[in-house]
């Protein structure tokens, strides 16, 4: 398969079907009106993790407004038949047949609309939490636009969810072989493609070529996006990408970041993951779903998350 057809059609954490209303943020009218509907549904959020029932299919709990907890909402979009849904930080109350659980356990396996509510809520948590006081003067910030802005009350200035653009890529050589790395942290039987964060003034193409070359020393060509999915773990976009690299030129991680690095070819990865030298990726990560795209079908033993 030619890992350049076309985008990556299914990424676990980009499948988002709610109207995120961004015109109602600042609408008081509307959204006391939503906030005293009963019909309005709360998404509870605690250090990144929410209520999640398992029977028949995974899916999220919700609490009317009445039951969310005092303190700060966030309004995280509405549904075609106009439900709006909101995202709260509090305790997870007790709910019988309900359990915590966060993104990279539920992140795949929930419905789409689901797994875009868990995503934002949880993108959202994480950005309040650590963005309460104004950069400029110390001053502790206050939630507005139902969410997605602070602002602060001795200089006005307004500040904005953070999101730090990451590159992930697909390196392959002359022999349609791909490239696989473990970092110093990682087990002994763990392997992924390269990533890295996009620097100021620097393009993501820019970004691929400067990342594949500091990790193992390689110059690239070809560079192509597929797609891109938000990884609030804890602020990142991963935007995806393949390139190819001509033969010739010797690996050479770097030390601070890549333990090990390997060209393999799809009969040298399939005997890996059998011998258990490689456990397979999950289907939540877009490293998984770009492996899987030159691999050409799911991988043996690949987990449900």
């Amino acid at each position: 398969m030619n890992v350049t057809d076309g985008p990556l059609e299914w990424l676990a954490l980009a499948r988002g079907t709610l109207d995120r209303v961004a015109l109602n943020r600042r609408d008081e009218a509307w959204l006391d009106a939503a906030w005293a509907n009963p019909e309005t549904r709360v998404l509870l959020v605690q250090d990144g993790r929410s209520l999640v029932t398992y029977e028949p299919d995974p899916a999220l709990v919700f609490v009317p407004p009445d039951q969310a907890p005092d303190g700060e909402r966030w309004l995280l979009g509405a549904g075609e038949d106009g439900t709006a849904y909101f995202g709260a930080p509090g305790p997870l109350p007790a709910i019988e047949g309900a359990h915590p659980a966060g993104l990279r356990r539920v992140g795949a396996l929930l419905g789409d609309q689901d797994s875009g509510l868990l995503t934002h809520v949880v993108a959202l948590e994480h950005w309040h939490r650590t963005n309460r006081f104004c950069p400029r003067c110390g001053a502790e910030t206050r939630v507005a636009s139902a969410g997605h802005v602070r602002q602060c009350p001795e200089d006005g200035s307004q500040h904005f969810p953070r999101v730090d653009p990451a590159v992930i890529m697909l390196v392959t050589d002359e022999a349609d072989r791909i490239l696989l790395a473990r970092g110093p942290q990682w087990p002994a039987d763990r392997r992924s493609i390269l990533a890295g964060f996009v620097e100021p003034g620097e393009s993501l193409e820019q970004a691929v070529a400067r990342e594949v070359n500091e990790e193992v020393g390689l110059p690239v060509r070809d560079v192509r996006y597929l797609g891109s999915q938000p990884w609030p773990l804890p602020q990142s976009l991963m935007l995806g990408f393949t390139a190819k690299t001509d033969g010739g030129v010797p690996l050479r991680p770097d030390p601070e970041e890549i333990l090990d690095a390997a060209w393999y070819t799809r009969d040298e990865l399939t005997a890996a993951i059998d011998k258990g030298e490689i456990v397979a990726p999950g289907p939540l990560s877009i490293a998984a779903q770009l492996i899987m795209r030159w691999y050409g079908d799911q991988l043996p033993k690949m987990p449900m998350f």
